[in-house]
């Protein structure tokens, strides 16, 4: 038994927050993909050659020296603020990991990687705002989204790694139908039956990558990610009879809405790692991102209500509301610089034969990892209706690394431990309306976002 005053409540409140969606990116874009590369600003495009190489440039796992599997956390606190106070955007965490496995095929050296994060709160979230509800729109709820990737790679010629696959965003959709007999003056003796169907639905999209040795300087690297767009759909549907007093009312009901649960704009990374020096890396990265092409988090919403009561009862029902109006996004693309630094700072201990490495390496090796981003907000100035909050964002990293090398005869390669954390800084920006009347009013907005995390990777 279900009474009907909950069932309405629930498409009432379906019809009101089903107008917006938050059509958001993906975690590895917003604070890296692995301790290593959140550590180094994300520049890894030419120098990626674990599991992280599924993401940051997949023909680095052509470089892979042995089989590596890797797993890691990681816990980003967001502080986000509108006019000081708290925007409510959530702290997001989860977990990564993926594998490398490299051979050769006819003589070829070919590798095949995996990588995912996996949020640790739900595959998916909702959280729907209207278009004139200030909303931090590139940062909020990046992690409930499902990331996969696989690829492979392989190097045609001793200077020359290519490599590609595809990459997947996850998330779910739903109906909801309440069918039966509710009596309006007593709910309890209603006989209501409700149906709730949901499923997990992906979409892909194309990696590509080449990775070219410049000959004792290090490597260039360049990568492509296609443009993804996760659509959610929200049906809801009440069919039924409503018992006034002993005056039965046929009702029907149905909410439809359509709107986009993701969207990744498509990138073009070209990065370089300069190697010369030994134990020194330095890596800079240049990506342009698509963010003209950033879809409305808007939803398209459908409502009909539609009732037969008899003719002795008058009874007028409103018209189905009308389609909400989308302001047109019109934000732009950007150029984002990274840049990262390593350096071995220690190698003691003796000296071990390693799996897959030439020579002989030191027992214990410590890396100190620096990196620094700057992305220009792609979001333009909210005068009018919409407020799609965003600022510029510098974000700073560091991080270390503690690499055992043949740390165990069943472990010929090495095991690593990587520690990042990463302080993000978005300076305060002030939103002025042409008519601050007609909308929220002019505000302030900026904050800070943590990220800290490990991961821990075994090679053999």
């Amino acid at each position: 038994m279900r009474r009907l005053p909950c069932a309405a409540a629930l498409l009432l409140a379906l019809v009101v927050s089903g107008r917006t969606r938050r059509a958001r990116a993906h975690a590895p874009d917003a604070y890296g993909f692995g301790s290593r590369g959140a550590a180094m600003g994300g520049a890894l495009a030419a120098d990626a050659t674990d599991f992280s190489a599924s993401y940051y440039n997949p023909a680095g796992l052509a470089g892979a020296t042995g089989l590596g599997l890797s797993i890691g956390y990681a816990y980003a606190s967001n502080h986000l603020r509108t006019d000081g106070r708290d925007s409510g955007v959530r702290d997001v965490h989860g977990l990564s990991g993926g594998l490398v496995a490299p051979g050769e095929v006819l003589g070829v050296p070919f590798a095949f990687g995996l990588a995912t994060f996996l949020p640790d709160d739900g595959l998916s979230r909702i959280k729907a705002l209207r278009q004139e509800t200030p909303r931090w729109e590139l940062h909020d709820d990046r992690l409930s989204i499902l990331f996969l990737a696989a690829n492979v790679a392989l190097r045609p010629l001793p200077f020359l790694e290519i490599g590609g696959g595809v990459a997947f965003l996850a998330s779910t959709r739903g109906r909801f139908s309440v069918t039966g007999r509710a009596d309006a003056l007593s709910p309890y003796d209603s006989a209501l039956r409700h149906e709730v169907d949901a499923d997990l639905t992906s979409i892909r999209y194309p990696q590509l990558g080449a990775r070219v040795r410049a000959g004792d300087l290090g490597f260039v690297g360049l990568t492509y990610r296609g443009e993804a767009k996760l659509p959610l759909s929200i049906d809801a549907r009440l069919r039924g009879v409503v018992d006034f007093a002993g005056i039965e009312v046929p009702l029907l009901y149905e909410l439809e809405s359509r709107t986009v649960d993701a969207f990744l704009p498509q990138q073009v990374v070209v990065g370089a790692s300069f190697q010369r020096i030994e134990g020194l890396r330095v890596n800079v990265d240049v990506a342009w991102v698509n963010w003209s092409a950033y879809e409305s988090p808007v939803a398209r919403t459908r409502a009909h209500l539609e009732a037969t009561p008899p003719p002795e009862v008058p009874l007028d029902l409103p018209d189905d509301p009308r389609p909400t109006s989308v302001v047109p996004l019109r934000f732009a693309d950007r150029l984002v610089p990274r840049l990262g630094v390593e350096y071995l700072a220690l190698a003691a201990g003796g000296l071990r034969k390693v799996a897959g490495q030439q020579g002989e390496r030191r027992a214990i090796e410590i890396p100190l990892r620096a990196g620094y981003v700057y992305e220009r907000s792609p979001v333009p100035p909210q005068r009018g209706a919409t407020n799609y909050i965003d600022a510029d964002r510098h974000t700073v990293s560091l991080g270390a690394g503690v690499v055992l090398n043949r740390p165990l005869a069943e472990l010929p390669g090495s095991l690593r431990i990587d520690l990042h954390g990463q302080l993000s800084v978005l300076p305060e920006v002030v939103v002025q309306k042409d008519n601050p009347a007609d909308f929220v009013g002019d505000y302030r907005a900026g904050g800070t976002m943590v990220n800290l995390g490990g991961t821990v990777t075994a090679g053999f």
